[in-house]
């Protein structure tokens, strides 16, 4: 029976797929993102901080995940209400910041236990900020933003959906009959197509799976920290990531579903790897500065701090232990007379943005 994307997808083939997935052409893409990985991995350890990486580039990703969806901040938003003012956010900015406490509270669980249909669970009622579960009731359709067509509709019965999401986990952790041997960057782009045409969530879906693919690389150990700026690939490719699952459903065309997710991979891998070397000359260059020009108040301590907050507070620096609250302004003070710094006032607080890394991150 041809495909009906009217119909609930209830027969959606369970994994592994019945194809030779590692073909010449993904055997050869796959080495070079293996590769740039590997390579990553190497670099994110060069800087000692690593709050410095895990306190920014996520939040870069947050955003482009959340723009896939259509949900629109910018990195300026981002970083101003991270972590002390979220409340008083715009909606799409406290929507992508949940994004990145997603990200953040999944890779805490990964040290407790694997990857798993609860994880994804806690990940997208992260995402949402509600009690999210399992979808329960039918009526769940994807459809074309310009048209309203429908294009897909995804399994329904929790029951079922359940069974397939079992599936989905024993063929990430190479449980299934020939799955172990797959490459984990393989099995990762198998695995996100497979959750989005499961589709288990009412909402959240695809910010969810995008979590779920950079936990996967740390949970293989292909990387240390989930640093890794995916959806940056995914963002500038759009209508080609959405053909390509189409397609698979459709026509099971495989090939070119993975060549493009580990083109993505290799693409913001080096991506990544780049703005990282620049952070750290970046972070040296101010460090050396602070050193240079306001000795009474250097540590590299404080130096790290304005950047894994680039939009620093007197509390980042009271609650890093570096200095009570009145000499915590002293310091912050000191490093924007020499120029460091650059001090704002929102509302009734004075904020202290470290404009040359801010600049740095946003530049592509």
């Amino acid at each position: 029976m041809p495909f009906d994307p009217t119909r609930p997808h209830n027969d959606l083939p369970a994994l592994p797929p019945a194809v030779e997935l590692e073909s010449r052409a993904v055997l050869k893409a796959c080495i070079s993102a293996r590769a740039v990985v590997a390579e990553l991995k190497a670099v994110g350890r060069l800087i000692p901080n690593q709050g410095v990486l895990i306190n920014t580039i996520p939040l870069l990703e947050a955003q482009a995940s959340s723009e896939i969806e259509n949900i629109v901040t910018t990195t300026d938003q981002m970083f101003l209400f991270d972590g002390v003012s979220e409340g008083n956010a715009d909606p799409a900015t406290k929507e992508a910041l949940r994004y990145r406490t997603a990200l953040w509270e999944g890779f805490q669980a990964l040290k407790e236990r694997p990857l798993s249909t609860n994880t994804a669970v806690q990940i997208c009622r992260a995402i949402k900020g509600v009690d999210m579960d399992v979808r329960r009731t039918p009526g769940t359709t994807l459809s074309n933003a310009q048209t309203l067509e429908v294009i897909y509709t995804p399994p329904e019965g929790e029951a079922l959906l359940r069974e397939k999401l079992a599936n989905w986990e024993r063929w990430m952790h190479g449980a299934l009959p020939g799955s172990e041997e797959i490459d984990p960057l393989v099995r990762m782009a198998v695995a996100h197509y497979q959750f989005e045409a499961i589709h288990p969530f009412t909402d959240g879906n695809g910010r969810t799976g995008r979590v779920i693919n950079l936990l996967y690389l740390v949970e293989q150990e292909l990387l240390d920290i989930p640093v890794l700026y995916l959806s940056r690939h995914i963002l500038r490719n759009r209508a080609e990531y959405y053909r390509g699952l189409q397609s698979v459903t459709q026509d099971g065309a495989w090939e070119p579903w993975l060549l493009y997710m580990l083109q993505g991979v290799s693409d913001t891998a080096r991506w990544t790897m780049n703005k990282i070397h620049a952070v750290r000359k970046l972070l040296d260059v101010t460090t050396e500065r602070m050193r240079q020009e306001a000795p009474q108040v250097y540590s590299r301590e404080l130096a790290e701090l304005v950047f894994e907050r680039p939009y620093c507070r007197i509390a980042h620096v009271t609650n890093a232990g570096l200095a009570k609250r009145q000499t915590a302004s002293v310091y912050l003070k000191q490093l924007a007379d020499i120029g460091i710094l650059r001090e704002h006032k929102v509302g009734r607080e004075k904020i202290f943005v470290n404009p040359a890394f801010v600049d740095l991150l946003k530049q592509d």
